[in-house]
């Protein structure tokens, strides 16, 4: 599990030659700026924005069936319409590489507004309205591919290397930290039809009513107690402008001699990472288990509903296991970027983590075969270890995957991952479109897709090209 340098065939000239004396009497000059944080908070804005719209049905998939008429099928294609998102991904990658940070999130954001603001439109005519909001959250989807590959760059092209993971983190989990708000004002908000609670003489039951409060979701996108509801399309919107007026793409002077360093071009990026047989390794322990988990908590409602826990007992699980996954994957980034080339022995270790999670969720599922105690403990305590330990990987994840293949462009290796990732939950998805009356194959996926990491990584090389420059370089 030793760190191995890259051979010479995978390494190119990463800054422009000069001589060794002179190269020592004129360092690469770097400073960071406090402004990072502003730039920082900005991105996790959006991506906590995009996360949320995109989590909206799952975890009031009862509510919205008896509301809309929606059939399964129906709430797991407005999931999908996440991963089918990243269809254009190499156009998402190509902007982000020639025209930079700044114009890729403006587009993004522009994609939120407009599909935060057709799913919005109150008609009283039921197949319009199905349309509009599936219109919306394709709309949503297509701000992903930025969202969820970019944090990187932005890491790497403003911060400094002793907080480069610390922000990969942060820009990196905080649109699943949306996904987990869903969870939480979802079932709060909208009453599930077997609810037959009476207020103000209306059933909660009501598709009327009910209706009305899946309205108020969409537009409020915060809990009904905040007194001054903004809604959540007015905060895309108002970010949108923050985005317009202020998000400079890099800053003055780069933060690290590996932000200054020449990178390779779009093609031959491409190109290497399809022929870099380590990268596609990692690529796969990366997109398999959180492709895998990104379309089952999307359903985890649909799951859950068989062992008898409710809608909102659902939400609150799935809630509190990506809280956990950002919490600790945020405190995991910290703690790497203290102990330096230590990023597999990590991995490891959460996969570990999560393939024991998930095989004890898997089997508490099916009580009546293995007759474990199906309680609410038990689905809380394995379904939530399983987030923490898959969500805390990604952002240590990222930063192996930089180090792998340094000089490529991070936009274009995450762009490459974070589309395989969504390609593995589409076809999740896709097959939940045909078999949605016994789903407890999804939860033997996700045992599976675990231990198939977890084989993958104990057997992959590890090397730090990027932190080799930043350490002998810039002494």
């Amino acid at each position: 599990m030793g760190a191995v340098e890259s051979t010479e065939g995978e390494r190119e000239p990463l800054l422009a030659p000069s001589p060794p004396e002179e190269h020592r009497a004129q360092p690469v000059n770097s400073r960071v700026y406090g402004r990072r944080w502003v730039v920082l908070i900005l991105f996790s804005v959006l991506g906590f924005l995009q996360g949320m719209v995109w989590n909206t049905w799952g975890p009031i998939q009862n509510s919205a069936k008896h509301a809309y008429q929606f059939s399964s099928t129906d709430i797991a294609v407005l999931v999908l319409w996440g991963p089918v998102g990243y269809i254009p991904w190499l156009l998402f990658v190509w902007l982000m590489d020639k025209k930079g940070l700044r114009v890729s999130l403006l587009l993004t954001a522009f994609l939120m507004v407009l599909g935060s603001a057709l799913r919005s439109i109150p008609l009283t005519d039921l197949q319009l309205r199905r349309w509009l909001i599936h219109g919306g959250q394709l709309l949503n989807g297509l701000a992903g591919p930025t969202i969820m590959s970019a944090g990187p760059l932005l890491s790497t092209t403003w911060f400094a290397p002793d907080q480069r993971a610390t922000a990969t983190a942060i820009a990196s989990l905080v649109c699943y930290l949306g996904s987990a708000c869903s969870f939480l004002i979802g079932p709060l908000a909208v009453p599930a039809p077997n609810d037959t609670q009476i207020v103000n003489t209306i059933t909660h039951w009501d598709p009327g009513h009910i209706r009305n409060r899946i309205d108020l979701v969409l537009y409020t996108g915060l809990c009904i107690s905040v007194p001054f509801r903004t809604t959540e399309l007015g905060v895309i919107v108002v970010f949108f402008l923050a985005v317009l007026l202020y998000f400079p793409s890099r800053p003055p002077m780069p933060p690290s001699v590996a932000a200054a360093s020449q990178r390779l071009s779009y093609r031959s990026s491409i190109c290497r990472l399809l022929s870099n047989m380590r990268f596609l390794m990692i690529a796969l322990a990366y997109s398999v288990p959180t492709g895998i988990v990104a379309g089952w908590s999307g359903v985890l409602d649909m799951i859950l509903t068989p062992v008898r826990v409710s809608q909102v007992d659902a939400g609150w699980i799935g809630f509190w296991s990506i809280v956990g996954g950002c919490v600790f994957g945020v405190a995991m980034a910290r703690f790497a970027d203290y102990i330096r080339g230590m990023l597999k022995l990590i991995l490891v270790l959460m996969l570990a983590g999560a393939s024991l999670a998930a095989t004890w969720f898997t089997l508490t599922c099916l009580t009546s075969l293995t007759h474990l105690p199906s309680t609410k403990a038990t689905l809380y305590t394995s379904c939530i270890l399983v987030g923490i330990f898959i969500n805390s990987s990604i952002p240590i994840f990222f930063e192996l995957f930089i180090e792998t293949v340094y000089p490529v462009p991070e936009g274009i290796t995450c762009g490459v991952v974070t589309f395989l990732s969504n390609l593995f939950t589409g076809l999740l998805l896709f097959f939940l479109t045909f078999y949605f009356t016994e789903l407890s194959w999804l939860n033997w996926c996700l045992t599976g897709s675990c231990l198939f990491s977890l084989l993958l990584i104990l057997f992959f090389r590890e090397s730090y090209d990027r932190l080799y420059l930043d350490v002998f370089v810039s002494v």
